[in-house]
């Protein structure tokens, strides 16, 4: 086997891979990943079909495998599992509990499919990287994890949050929308109900929540359309 063609089984592999990571994935997509012609992912595709690989082609869409087709676990490189063991180090020390529980948790399944060489080299270097944030390992929230679940379900969730600005505690009804990071704490964006706009909510804040079984349609707006929303009400003077 040649170069040109160890080249190519390493690309299927990973075309195999992208395609059980996505639901949905372009040839342009592809393409641009892995810095070929759309042309040669025809190829690509058509040889992976040809060795019994179940992939569906959607007409303009693209391309997604079989549901319940699934391919052996993938083996990490050396340099792939010491990136993941770098961020865990980065996640021990945030401040969100779930967060940390459920990552570490990932990371063990992670750490056992390792070779083990591998595994005594990632072990090592766990023990030789520290963070210099959250240096006392304070755990602020204990949300994230079912904050994401409700975001992912379109699940509506009601919550007690404590404004510092009115010395206030509120019960809201929301509609999650994004999440993100900020100085280690994380923020909810979601559409309050109650005053029926968009509004960021500090996870160490919400003194309590409920999800509910209610849902809510999913919002059209993106996540760079909330900021420019935001920019706009910064940028607006006060009558």
């Amino acid at each position: 086997m040649n170069d040109k063609d160890i080249k190519r089984l390493s690309r299927l592999t990973a075309i195999l891979t992208q395609l059980q990571t996505k639901r949905l994935l372009t040839a342009s997509e592809l393409a641009d990943k892995f810095l070929v012609s759309k042309r040669t992912i025809y190829r690509d595709i058509k040889a992976l079909e040809q060795a019994g690989v179940p992939i569906l082609t959607e007409e303009g869409k693209g391309y997604s495998l079989m549901n319940g087709y699934r391919i052996p676990p993938v083996m990490f490189s050396e340099s792939e599992a010491n990136a993941l063991i770098t961020a865990e180090q980065l996640v021990l020390k945030n401040k969100d509990a779930s967060f940390v529980k459920d990552y570490t948790e990932a990371v063990s399944k992670i750490k056992s499919v390792l070779r083990n060489n591998t595994k005594d080299k990632v072990n090592l270097l766990s023990n030789r990287i520290i963070s210099g944030q959250n240096t006392d390992n304070d755990r602020t929230s204990n949300n994230l994890s079912t904050l994401q679940l409700a975001l992912t379900n379109f699940n509506l969730v009601k919550i007690k949050y404590y404004s510092p600005y009115t010395d206030q505690t509120t019960e809201r009804t929301i509609e999650p929308f994004a999440i993100y990071t900020s100085d280690e704490n994380w923020l909810l964006i979601a559409l309050c109900r109650l005053r029926n706009d968009y509004r960021a909510f500090r996870l160490d804040r919400i003194a309590s929540l409920w999800v509910l079984s209610q849902t809510f349609k999913p919002h059209k707006i993106t996540f760079e359309e909330y900021f420019d929303i935001c920019r706009k009400k910064c940028l607006t003077p006060l009558p």
